[in-house]
């Protein structure tokens, strides 16, 4: 364990990211910002060591989980299937043991949902494919061409992956990894699920029975509440759907976005309430998570949460064996996932997590210090000051997360 307070580089936010990052339950973090004017210690980057990255991604674009009750529907057509040459990868799919790839229940599901056009429920199209694909051509741009910290070729002494056991990420990873490595490998490609069960990628409603009965009848409430209930009789009536029907900001969200993605020919409505109907969604996601119930958010993301912190302190441990830790490890979720980490890390824009959509954590040291750094970037992009949270509001929330 190391005795130095890791420093958090580029308007990192505190909170549960000084616990993610071993501040060893400190009440100080120094925001360090090379040469700032307030920075007592500035670090000259060129010093930096990248040692570890990790990346949690969402699926690229799919056809809509459920389809809205209209006669007059989008077709979804098994054209939009098609797999795009350059994404073509092998891969083999084992559970977190390396044994055989479990039974994924979703999928069953989701294939007894058929959408007008003959495609089912929540299919990665050709455009969600060449979506991951240019997400994996960055990460070869950022960590193959401009910082040679990864090999050209993929190398599983490098690269650990895990996905949630759904063929739209696992589809998703191998388009990623065709982009990041070029369709070049030196060994086996192994993506590693779980059991649904067991599932720590996304808040397990359906198998952790404290989350389920915490957050039970929430999103039927959510479109009770004042402003959401009237938004949402507004969008309906002007759908012609009824009010009785069971459609909701998230439910229509889901097709907004999906339709939108792939330029099919959305309902006027959708389009004119583009804007209402996402933050509507999110508002409803906030309702349900409850981000203020320290305890909810704990169940919901804290397991994950414990991996990425579990892979940083084999990294800055000396007594690691090189076997045990990789240079990149990849983690293919969902948006359900994506919204309470923002959330939990004091990071959230309120904006829907888009299709394709990263959140990079990488890990420096100092080459004379020996200091420990830690970047974060959201969309490819360094976070900025205006979504970074009041410090101590955020070290409030550190141990109720982990459960410390």
């Amino acid at each position: 364990m190391i005795s130095r307070v890791f420093r958090l580089r580029m308007w990192a936010p505190v909170g549960v990211l000084t616990s993610l990052t071993y501040c060893l339950h400190q009440r100080r973090v120094a925001l360090a910002e090379p040469g700032g004017a307030d920075d007592q210690n500035p670090v000259d980057r060129s010093l930096l060591e990248l040692k570890m990255v990790q990346v949690v991604f969402r699926h690229g674009a799919r056809s809509p989980l459920k389809p809205l009750p209209q006669e007059d529907q989008v077709e979804w057509k098994p054209q939009l299937l098609e797999v795009p040459p350059q994404t073509q990868l092998d891969y083999i799919v084992t559970n977190l043991a390396g044994g055989p790839k479990p039974h994924s229940p979703f999928d069953s599901q989701y294939r007894e949902t058929t959408l007008k056009g003959g495609m089912f429920a929540g299919q990665l199209t050709k455009v969600g494919m060449e979506q991951m694909f240019a997400l994996g051509e960055r990460l070869r741009k950022n960590y193959v061409e401009d910082i040679p910290f990864l090999s050209p070729n993929f190398n599983p002494l490098e690269v650990f992956i895990r996905s949630t056991n759904i063929y739209r990420n696992l589809e998703s990873t191998r388009c990623l990894l065709a982009g990041l490595f070029q369709r070049q490998k030196e060994g086996p490609i192994v993506i590693h699920t779980d059991e649904a069960s067991s599932e720590v990628l996304y808040p397990n409603y359906q198998y952790c029975w404290n989350l389920r009965k915490r957050t039970r009848g929430r999103r039927q409430a959510a479109s009770l509440q004042p402003g959401i209930s009237e938004d949402l009789k507004k969008v309906k009536e002007g759908m012609g759907i009824a009010s009785s029907d069971e459609v909701d900001f998230l439910v229509l969200l889901d097709n907004m976005a999906a339709e939108q993605v792939h330029n099919l020919p959305s309902c006027p409505t959708l389009k004119r309430f583009a804007w209402m109907i996402e933050q509507r969604a999110v508002d409803t996601a906030m309702y349900i998570l409850q981000w203020e119930d320290r305890e909810g958010l704990q169940m919901a993301v804290g397991p994950f949460l414990h991996i990425l912190e579990s892979n940083l302190l084999k990294a800055v441990d000396p007594a690691t064996p090189p076997s045990k830790t990789r240079k990149l490890y990849l983690y293919a979720a969902h948006d359900v996932t994506l919204m309470p980490l923002l959330i939990t890390l004091g990071i959230f824009d309120h904006k829907w997590p888009p299709f394709a959509v990263d959140l990079t954590v990488e890990l420096y040291q100092h080459r004379e210090s020996k200091e420990w750094f830690v970047q974060l970037y959201y969309r490819g992009k360094g976070l900025s000051q205006d979504v970074t949270p009041d410090c101590e509001a955020c070290l409030e929330v550190n141990d109720e997360v982990f459960g410390r």
